[in-house]
């Protein structure tokens, strides 16, 4: 099968790191080497920690549609042996033959829908038509949908796609937002600064490889992680510290990451052929795609070690 991909570097296994604590230390503490991974750690979520603040000039109803998201990414390639998204995105992008879905662990990270303290907006159903600003085609799009759909009709139901999570935090502490979805270190940073959490939301994460990669380096770099996961398991307060690595300085100065959580778990479990095809049977009954976009391929072509 033709499967299109991104570059990666020759010779050398190549890590997205897309804020979570694993790959630092793994780094940090040199598993990667235990392992015999040849590899270099790319900031793909570093892009955001050099971002700057795009709302100066924007006001409450001037938030622009930015519908450069995770799935954008993969149609353009990205350089890595191995990078991560949700396994919404990840799914649907397999299935379009942008790379491999790695098929025998998947992760979990906190996620929630968060309003600003003085907000009226007290539970979910008081979200009905109100815009909560999500990632275009990224996990905040389809895990709002997915919880929301609990407490109200689709049609009541409104997105605003305010862009990457440090845009979505710079439009929350502007007052742009009257509700955004946000995962990881940016929920991290909105319970510190006493936003208000109205839900919390399924964030799972898989993730991507192109067909050039050796599949022994992946289970090196996963045989890694999972000494990782231990180390956080145990006492995650070791390494919060990492998560300044890819901070925006400007939400960095406004928290204490001493303070926050483990953020994404990875779990050594397989994806299943269950958990691929329900999963891309709720995409396309919400229409996220447009049908040419919600090609299948089946699931032994579209997940790696599919199982």
């Amino acid at each position: 099968m033709d499967i299109k991909q991104g570059n990666t570097v020759k010779g050398q296994f190549v890590v997205n790191t897309h804020g979570r604590l694993q790959e630092w230390i793994a780094d940090a503490k040199g598993y990667f080497r235990l392992e015999g991974l040849d590899y270099k750690l790319t900031p793909h979520s570093l892009l955001s920690k050099m971002a700057v603040d795009k709302t100066a000039t924007m006001t409450s109803d001037s938030v622009p549609d930015n519908l450069q998201g995770a799935y954008q990414s993969y149609e353009q390639g990205r350089d890595a042996s191995v990078s991560c998204a949700c396994h919404w995105t990840v799914n649907m992008a397999a299935s379009a033959q942008h790379g491999q879905l790695w098929g025998e662990a998947y992760s979990i990270s906190p996620c929630g829908i968060f309003v600003p303290e003085n907000s009226p907006i007290r539970k979910p159903e008081d979200l009905a038509g109100i815009d909560v600003h999500v990632g275009y085609q990224s996990g905040s799009h389809y895990t709002t949908i997915q919880g929301l759909e609990v407490f109200m009709p689709a049609n009541q139901i409104k997105l605003k796609f305010g862009g990457s999570p440090s845009d979505r935090v710079d439009q929350l502490l502007n007052g742009l937002a009257p509700a955004a979805t946000l995962f990881g270190m940016q929920y991290y940073i909105l319970e510190q600064l006493g936003f208000r959490k109205i839900l919390d939301v399924t964030f799972m994460i898989a993730a991507m490889i192109p067909p050039s990669v050796d599949l022994e380096d992946v289970r090196k770099y996963y045989r890694a992680l999972r000494r990782a996961q231990a180390d956080i398991d145990q006492m995650h307060q070791s390494y919060t510290h990492f998560y300044s690595n890819e901070l925006p300085q400007r939400h960095a100065n406004l928290v204490d990451v001493r303070r926050f959580g483990p953020g994404e778990r990875i779990v050594f479990e397989p994806y299943t052929r269950e958990l691929y095809e329900s999963t891309h049977k709720w995409v396309e009954e919400r229409n996220i795609f447009q049908p040419e976009k919600a090609s299948v391929c089946n699931y032994e072509d579209a997940v790696a070690c599919a199982v």
